[in-house]
């Protein structure tokens, strides 16, 4: 059996996926930004209960094109998750790295014959344009030349659009698949808070006096890692887009801190309790059907991820000293 080949393997959602895919049995290639990363990638999957003898670790970097065809050699399934860490108001900065790097991933896969690549995309794709309802499905997109949009949804967008574009033009007999996730939480594997957990740990620590006003979908990390597997087996996903987030309705960053004050007493005690001055956010609706119906996928409550991501920070002890 081919080896997997999951890009950003250093990361939050990549350390879950490769050690989901480990403990299934299955060989994984897996990319990082520099050759200091194979000890923390290798740290973090055991964390996961995984055995890393199966692991294989290459530099690769989304920004170059030097080692995306040696990455991708002999792999027959591709987990695209990688994502350029790019933190900057200047719109292209965000954008071309972002645009780029999944081009020559995609390029490098179907170079390689690869069957298929899963992409982690973003619900940043799907619903950051305003809609009549405020109700959303795979059907929709974020529309780049929304007033006021953010790089980032912008990024996803053009990203994902170009995906789909190279597939259908130069894809050959590589399949597509995209997986968009709401707001990822969860337990992590790494000892570095990425930007989703940094939330939680800002609330937890009391350097967040106040909560923004917003509503969210929130997605499960181990689930979205769930997601991009059962969306690489199945042979009628080819072509099509699944959004990630758990049952129930959005919920607010209120509503979040509410939750972690009931379930974890004096670990919550410096969580916020007010939110910020402003209107109340608008309803949001988003589906995730098509991958429960299309793929068997059961995600956690948002209740369960939003407390299991507080105990993961205490438990790796990224929080600040009661």
């Amino acid at each position: 059996m081919s080896p997997v080949l999951v890009t950003g393997g250093s990361g939050y959602l990549g350390t879950q996926l490769i050690a989901a895919l480990l403990r299934d049995g299955r060989q994984v290639r897996a990319t990082v930004r520099s050759p200091e990363r194979e000890r923390d990638v290798r740290a973090a999957v055991r964390r996961g209960a995984a055995d890393d003898s199966g692991l294989e670790v290459v530099v690769a970097e989304l920004t170059a094109d030097e080692g995306w065809a040696a990455a991708a050699a002999g792999c027959a399934e591709v987990h695209h998750v990688a994502s350029p860490m790019i933190h900057s108001d200047d719109p292209d900065e965000v954008i071309v790295p972002a645009r780029d790097g999944t081009l020559r991933v995609l390029r490098a896969a179907c170079d390689a014959g690869a069957r298929r690549v899963v992409l982690t995309s973003s619900f940043a794709a799907v619903g950051y344009s305003p809609k009549p309802g405020a109700e959303y499905t795979e059907a929709d997109w974020t529309d780049p030349g929304t007033p006021g949009l953010p790089p980032y949804p912008r990024s996803k967008t053009i990203a994902e659009r170009t995906a789909w574009d190279f597939i259908e033009h130069e894809g050959g007999d590589t399949e597509l698949v995209v997986v968009n996730p709401t707001f990822i939480l969860g337990p992590a594997l790494t000892t570095q808070a990425g930007s989703s957990l940094q939330l939680t740990k800002a609330m937890l620590d009391g350097t967040m006096p106040v909560v923004r006003r917003q509503r969210f979908g929130v997605a499960d990390v181990r689930d979205v890692a769930d997601l991009h597997i059962r969306a690489m087996a199945e042979p009628e996903a080819a072509g099509k887009r699944y959004l990630a987030l758990a049952d129930g309705p959005t919920i607010s960053f209120l509503q979040m801190a509410q939750i972690l004050r009931q379930r974890l007493g004096p670990l919550a005690e410096r969580v916020p309790t007010q939110e910020a001055p402003g209107p109340q956010p608008p309803r949001l609706i988003i589906h995730n059907d098509r991958a429960k119906q299309e793929l068997g996928w059961r995600p956690r409550p948002a209740e369960t991820t939003i407390v299991e991501t507080a105990e993961s920070l205490r438990d790796l002890g990224l929080l600040e000293k009661q």
